[in-house]
């Protein structure tokens, strides 16, 4: 039987943040993650499978790596969808690929289950401050309903379309978020050879045009050995690029800015840098530059 309990599917590096807000917030949460001691250390209670979770919540929230994994999770023997019912809201968090998206969302439907797709973005500082920005596709009326749970973790709810639209979106930021990373970097690491003050070079790039979210928000931190943590790996950012890719093909967008990220977050997964927090491409750019690093703390700022 449903309970007031909200269901939350994956708490790793995102959703175990959000399940704390959700949790600071008053909330209960049902959480089930492969690694159970997440679950705990969220403050959520530990279901024992995903068919628990959606048994017993109203709303679900999915936080997971990419589409193959949502649609095991959701498609897969004990998933989602043999569970789900009429009136029963599914919230995917996750970076998705927009086709996945509006099939899962087609496949509930049929059972009187809504599915919303919410990417989200401002990574592990805002979602432990709960001031995410969401952009959300799928019907009005559900998003509604869940509204009072997604504002326990986001300051910015934007509906952008129909189902896929929030998925779709968060690509397209994802994307200029992955070049303005990768371009900064080279920067960065060309002013470091050119003997250049760091800090002196960034101020000037934040009073002109070159200015940009890594310029204001990583860079000041990188170049002190601080290189934060909890945002995306390169892996993950490098899979973002290639969704973005895919989706610009599939409505006819020649991709002529690809190149720049795919090539920088694959040297940074070739040289090591796989599992390390995106930041680290100024690493790899660096190490093919003549060992180049923008501090003095040693490689990676760990």
């Amino acid at each position: 039987m449903p309970d007031d309990r909200i269901g939350f599917i994956g708490l790793g590096n995102m959703g175990g943040r959000m399940t704390r807000c959700i949790v600071r917030s008053g909330g209960r949460v049902l959480g089930y993650d492969l690694d159970r001691a997440l679950v705990a250390e969220a403050g959520a209670d530990v279901a024992v499978s995903v068919a628990e979770v959606a048994d017993k919540a109203e709303v679900l929230l999915l936080s997971l790596p990419d589409s193959h994994v949502v649609e095991d999770v959701v498609l897969g023997g004990g998933g989602v969808l043999q569970h789900c019912r009429q009136g029963q809201v599914v919230v995917d968090l996750s970076t998705s690929a927009p086709a996945s998206t509006r099939k899962l969302h087609a496949l509930l439907a049929e059972k009187g289950a809504d599915y919303l797709d919410a990417g989200i973005s401002g990574g592990a500082a805002a979602a432990d401050a709960g001031t995410l920005t969401l952009m959300v596709g799928g019907e009005a009326g559900p998003l509604e309903r869940v509204r009072p749970v997604l504002v326990s973790f986001s300051a910015n709810i934007f509906h952008v379309g129909p189902s896929g639209a929030g998925h779709t979106v968060k690509l397209l930021n994802n994307f200029l978020n992955a070049v303005s990373l990768a371009a900064t970097a080279e920067v960065m690491v060309a002013a470091k050879k050119a003997g250049l003050d760091l800090a002196l070079v960034l101020e000037v790039i934040n009073k002109s045009s070159g200015v940009n979210f890594a310029t204001l928000n990583r860079f000041p931190k990188i170049i002190t050995g601080d290189y934060l943590k909890g945002g995306l790996t390169n892996t993950l950012m490098m899979k973002d690029v290639v969704l973005y890719t895919e989706m610009a093909s599939s409505v006819g967008v020649a991709s002529l800015n690809s190149a720049g990220p795919l090539a920088s977050f694959g040297l940074a997964r070739a040289l090591g840098y796989a599992d390390q927090i995106s930041n680290t491409v100024v690493d790899a750019i660096g190490d093919v530059s003549g060992g180049v690093r923008l501090h003095n703390r040693g490689t990676g700022g760990q």
